[in-house]
This record gives C-alpha cells, sequence and structure tokens, in this order.
C-alpha cells in the first residue's frame, strides 16, 4: 500500500501529515507508525499526525507519538495542520478543529500560525518545579546551566520517576534570558529523546515562569533550539485563559512511503 504523505515542521520539531478523511490509514498498526516515525528505517519524525473530517468543526487532529501510540495534544503539531488544512483548502485563514483535548481554534498571520491552546485550570508549584497540563503534562526545572544539562538523561529520570510513573511527564528546562524570554530544552514522553521544540513545552513554561513570579509580563519570548515561539495568556481567578502560542510551521516536502 502506497500512502502519499506531507513532512511538516514547526521550529525543528518535525511531523508526518496525511489527509485521512477517507478513513483509510490504519491506526491499529502501531508499529507501522513508529517505523514511518524512525528516522534510519522510515521517512523520520517526531511524531505522526492525521487530518480527518469532524461533524462539528472544519477538521479533527489525531496525534501519535514517534512510539507509534497515540497521544495528549501536541502544539507545534497543531500549528503545522493548521497550515495543512490551509494548503488543502479546507480553511481560510482562520479555523476550529477537534483534538484529543477539546476544540481549538486558529488563525494564520502572515507565516505565523496563532493556536489558541487549551485554559490551564491548575499550576502545582514545588520548591524545585512546577507541573501543569497544557493538553499534555509538563515538569519545568528553572536552571541559570541550560546549555550543560544532558537532557535525555536528566530528562528520562524525571519523565519515569516519582510522582508520575507509567503515565509519564514531558520535561522541560527553562533558563531566563530577560524579563519576558527564556531559553527551553525539551524531554518528549513517546520520543523519548530531546526534541529541537515542544508547544506544549513551552506553553508550560510560560505559565510557569508567571505563576513563580519570575516574570510579570503575559508575552513570552521561548528560545527553542529549532528556532523562537510566542505565548500570551490572561491571568484569572488562579487560572489561565486566552492561551495562545505563536510561530512559524512549514511544509518541507511531499512523498510517498509504502507499507
Amino acid at each position: 500500500m502506497e500512502i502519499t504523505f506531507y513532512k511538516y515542521q514547526g521550529t525543528g520539531n518535525d511531523f508526518i501529515l496525511i489527509d485521512n478523511r477517507e478513513l483509510f490509514f490504519d491506526i491499529s498498526k502501531t508499529d507501522n507508525i513508529a517505523k514511518m516515525c524512525h528516522r534510519k528505517f522510515g521517512i523520520g519524525a517526531d511524531g505522526l499526525i492525521l487530518l480527518e473530517n469532524s461533524e462539528n468543526t472544519d477538521f479533527k487532529m489525531v496525534y501519535f507519538n514517534a512510539d507509534g501510540n497515540e497521544s495528549t495534544m501536541c502544539g507545534n503539531g497543531g500549528r503545522c495542520i493548521v497550515h495543512f488544512a490551509h494548503f488543502l483548502n479546507i480553511i481560510d485563514k482562520s479555523c476550529a478543529f477537534e483534538a484529543v483535548d477539546g476544540l481549538h481554534h486558529a488563525s494564520i498571520e502572515n507565516k505565523q500560525i496563532k493556536l489558541q491552546m487549551i485554559d490551564v485550570q491548575k499550576v502545582i508549584t514545588k520548591s524545585d518545579a512546577v507541573f501543569l497540563n497544557t493538553g499534555s503534562p509538563h515538569h519545568i526545572d528553572f536552571t541559570e546551566n541550560l546549555a550543560t544539562i544532558n537532557v535525555k538523561e536528566k530528562g528520562k529520570k524525571i519523565r519515569y520517576g516519582k510522582p508520575y510513573f507509567d503515565e509519564g511527564t514531558n520535561v522541560n528546562f527553562a533558563q531566563q534570558i530577560n524579563t519576558n524570554t527564556f531559553k527551553v530544552r525539551t524531554y518528549e514522553r513517546g520520543v523519548e529523546d530531546e526534541t529541537l521544540s515542544c508547544g506544549t513545552g513551552v506553553t508550560a513554561v510560560a505559565i510557569a515562569a508567571f505563576e513563580t513570579k519570575k516574570t510579570t509580563k503575559t508575552n513570552i519570548i521561548l528560545e527553542t533550539l529549532g528556532g523562537n515561539l510566542e505565548v500570551s495568556f490572561t491571568p484569572k481567578d488562579n487560572s489561565y485563559t486566552n492561551v495562545f502560542l505563536k510561530g512559524i510551521a512549514t511544509q518541507v516536502f511531499k512523498g510517498i512511503y509504502s507499507i
């Protein structure tokens, strides 16, 4: 079977995008998805995304991690699928779509994709870390030595450790640069390695920075290994609303994959 796919990247977070409106793609074969994402034996990607029809919105996003398992929300993947929907002439400059964590709105402004994330209702602050869910679970460590951290080694220990265990968490290490700028490196569960960028991760870092009073700004620049992203939000009654993730999403190439 031959599958037409499109390779996308959003600040170095790369994905395989497939138009699955006719529901031809077999999601039960996780080994095939993992092989497609494999960087030596497949196309190579941090995840695979299916664009499907939705009864109530412009389209539906179904996301799989590189290990082949369906996963929680992916912010950079969400920005990429908005670009893909525009490319397929499903949408014009704005849209609403369905994802695993609920309804999302997005808009295209020049080359920037602005994606509304879910509201954040709870932020858990500890002496040495912050935890919150921005569509995916995120642990945040603020540090002064970001460049020297072994993200894969340290992130893996936290990902499987207390209190996360089997369910696991994504792990972010962040360093403040100025009043509204932070550098971020992320270990992603499902990829089980450091990625060049993580959309839900930088969203979590921005909110965690405000929550811990490292900044009073509600518009934050996040510098990742793959490029810069912008997060904005509105604090409200111990929660955060109007959470937006903004950055460039790029179609890299189109191809045919044989299963």
